[in-house]
């Protein structure tokens, strides 16, 4: 194994322990899930640039005769690509006490300010920052906003 095939495998540990923290720990974290609301996707030319660049340097390693275990790493990578990008959906967890946005805990007595924009984005205000929540199906909004105030 070569240097390129050690940073290969870092790099898929890496990102099979985030799709392993945000699909199963995540949700168990701080109680119980008292509301999971999927989120718009932002852009998916992220993905679609990342898995493209990966496939480009498979094809320059098999054309090259390149080590058949670095093939598959790199492989193995578009697929953990592809499912970050393309199948999981982000989503904001509530639990009793706070909420995860974006993979961080958000207690609700950081919560400011609220305010729903007119294209259906729930704005929150903490401290020094600005949350733009993009829910899927906007009757959500009507959800998140009857949790929020009966906590």
């Amino acid at each position: 194994m070569n240097l390129t095939d050690i940073v290969l495998v870092v790099f898929i540990a890496l990102l099979l322990g985030f799709a392993l923290y945000d699909q199963f720990i995540m949700p168990r974290r701080n109680g119980a899930t008292l509301l999971a609301v999927p989120l718009l996707r932002r852009s998916r030319l992220d993905g679609i640039i990342f898995v493209g660049l990966i496939v480009i340097l498979i094809y320059n390693n098999t054309t090259g005769n390149g080590a058949i275990i670095t093939t598959w790493l790199l492989s193995a990578l578009a697929l953990m690509g592809l499912y970050l990008f393309w199948i999981r959906t982000p989503k904001i967890i509530f639990k009793k006490e706070g909420f995860f946005f974006t993979n961080v805990w958000i207690k609700y007595s950081r919560i400011k300010e609220m305010n729903l924009s007119e294209d259906g984005v729930l704005v929150m205000q903490l401290e020094q920052r600005r949350l733009l929540i993009r829910v899927r199906n906007i009757d959500d909004l009507e959800k998140i906003y009857k949790l929020l105030v009966a906590n």
